[in-house]
């Protein structure tokens, strides 16, 4: 027992003392006494400063590469002794902010260079306010994909901000391709050693690449249909595929189908003629893993359609000016040649994996059942030196035949949800972006929902381009659809598209907006998905009777109370 002086100390030291600090507490005394009473070695040592000592890690994330970037992140810093708290942006509260010692984010971009759907009520707020962050130090790591124009943008956005507003950046803005891994673990690993002042945690595994299809379930599909959905004279051409699987094939719709392509044999070795490459047998390292020369071009290296950033590092080898346009690999090699030795493992150095390509789901499961799934692919084509190439995905996937088999697997999007079976739907999805309103259309009629469905489709022509024609109507006449309307933007001399039909029935369909109708808009996101949004806003300004901040703020709410959904691409 404790003389009373001692007792009376004890007691003032363990007011208020929280029930972490009791458990640190209760450990110490347990260790004293295994120590015979030396305390001196069982303290432990002192936490060296640090900037992270105390963090918030959060993420926008669309397809979940976010959210495991920020996980590995987290899981890295407390192993560091960091105490660190971790959020998607959607349940981070933007009132915190202002209290934050140390915020790292990672935010992946969509669309329009816009932010997930998760992180935009934070884009938002820190766009629209002055707040002061003076106190607050941070690290931004944005996700992307450079084949698009607006590379990372809203990462580059968030970083840019915080500055702004007087934020301390503690390590510069890391923007990630779609093979983002090595990046990714560069950053946090730097984060770590420039920040944290303690002494090295033993030195994790080297990193070793994941696709960005890592952790999701892989699994083979048999084609059993692949049908071109335009007529002959159409320039364009789209492929109606049906795939079956042995076993079931978990998603909802407004849900995505992850492909992973392959290059043809032909394409390879053509590469090889044209490197002069041989055996193909030989040995090359490509991201920390060694392959043969043949299978590393045919099943991991990215060769059509290369991002411009790929182009310019070819330059850079080849010592030629090239210009800033996507081309194959086989147009790099045949037209602007290597004139100086340049080993193979040189060139592969600097080229992609190839990633996983992502399509709306047509198909329904309450229509079609549980072992099948449905996808909609425009064959996307360009010129190179007026020769005409292909995308590698669709390219793969419209010239597979019947009984082929492929790898597949299900990429939710929770942002893309149908609504209550009561719920009335507006859908705008002209050309592919029909696919997932056929999902939404067939759900509907197979489960009996009692919500109106509004339907704006668009395409080139009536004859040659009116997408799964036949299926829509059908769906009109027996009510399923309620309301249809399309545009076919060549068959008169002014062009019409979706936004002008949306016009032309402004009155009713702010109508529906106003009554609780949820919107959906799917398909390439330029020039269709500004359009259709800036008709959107005229419609709310002019029928609501709104100025244009007004109209803004109602559309905004409508996103922000999942009344307005985007999937472009």
């Amino acid at each position: 027992m404790l003389a009373e002086p001692k007792l009376k100390l004890f007691r003032e030291l363990i007011t208020g003392v929280s029930k972490e600090e009791l458990i640190w507490i209760n450990g110490y005394v347990s260790a004293l006494m295994e120590s015979n009473g030396h305390a001196a070695n069982v303290l432990p040592d002192a936490a060296p400063q640090s900037t992270l000592a105390v963090c918030t890690v959060v993420y926008g994330t669309e397809s979940g590469n976010s959210k495991k970037v920020a996980v590995e992140m987290t899981s890295k810093l407390k192993k560091q002794g960091v105490q660190v708290k971790t959020k998607s942006l959607d349940q981070y509260r933007v009132a915190d902010l202002p209290k934050e010692n140390c915020l790292l984010v990672v935010m992946s971009t969509q669309g329009d260079g816009e932010p997930p759907a998760a992180a935009k009520k934070f884009y938002d707020y820190i766009q629209q306010n002055d707040v002061q962050l003076g106190q607050l130090k941070f690290g931004v790591l944005a996700l992307g994909d450079s084949s698009y124009p607006l590379f990372c943008k809203a990462g580059e956005d968030v970083d840019e901000r915080l500055e702004r507003l007087g934020a301390e950046r503690i390590i510069p803005l890391c923007k990630c391709d779609t093979d983002f891994e090595p990046e990714a673990h560069a950053w946090i690993d730097e984060l770590i050693n420039t920040t944290l002042k303690a002494a090295p945690a033993a030195q994790p595994a080297k990193a070793t690449v994941k696709p960005a299809s890592a952790g999701k379930k892989i699994q083979p599909g048999k084609i059993v249909t692949s049908v071109n959905l335009n007529d002959i004279d159409s320039n364009k051409e789209t492929y109606h595929i049906e795939i079956a699987t042995e076993e079931p094939i978990i998603y909802e719709p407004g849900d995505s189908i992850g492909i992973i392509a392959k290059n043809s044999d032909a394409a390879v070795m053509k590469i090889l003629e044209l490197l002069d490459a041989s055996p193909p047998e030989q040995t090359v390292a490509f991201k920390n893993e060694s392959y043969k020369l043949f299978d590393l071009f045919k099943h991991k290296i990215n060769i059509q359609y290369l991002p411009e950033r790929i182009i310019q590092k070819y330059a850079a080898l080849a010592q030629k000016e090239i210009p800033a346009i996507r081309m194959d690999l086989i147009d790099l090699l045949r037209i602007y040649p290597f004139d100086q030795v340049v080993s193979v493992q040189q060139l592969v150095d600097i080229l992609d994996p190839v990633a996983p390509r992502l399509y709306s789901i047509a198909s329904s499961p309450a229509a079609h059942g549980e072992n099948e799934v449905h996808i909609t692919v425009g064959r996307s084509s360009f010129e190179v030196d007026s020769q005409k190439r292909f995308g590698l995905c669709s390219d793969y996937l419209s010239c597979m035949n019947v009984n082929d088999i492929l790898e597949i697997y299900v990429q939710r999007n929770s942002s893309f949800k149908l609504p209550h079976a009561d719920t009335d739907i507006i859908m705008i999805g002209p050309g592919t972006g029909i696919a997932p309103f056929r999902s939404f259309l067939f759900e509907r009629d197979a489960t009996g929902a009692q919500g109106r469905n509004w339907l704006f489709f668009g395409d080139q022509h009536f004859t040659s381009d009116f997408l799964y024609q036949t299926e829509l109507l059908t769906l009109f006449e027996t009510g399923t659809l309620t309301r249809f309307n399309t545009a076919f933007s060549r068959d008169q001399q002014e062009k019409i598209y979706v936004q002008h039909r949306m016009l032309q029935q402004a009155t009713e369909l702010f109508e529906w907006i106003k009554n609780g109708a949820s919107i959906y808009v799917c398909g390439a996101k330029y020039p269709m998905s500004t359009d259709v949004e800036n008709t959107l806003l005229q419609i709310i300004q002019t029928k609501g009777n709104m100025n244009e901040e007004e109209a803004m703020h109602f559309l905004n709410e409508l996103s922000e109370h999942g009344k307005y959904h985007k999937d472009v691409y």
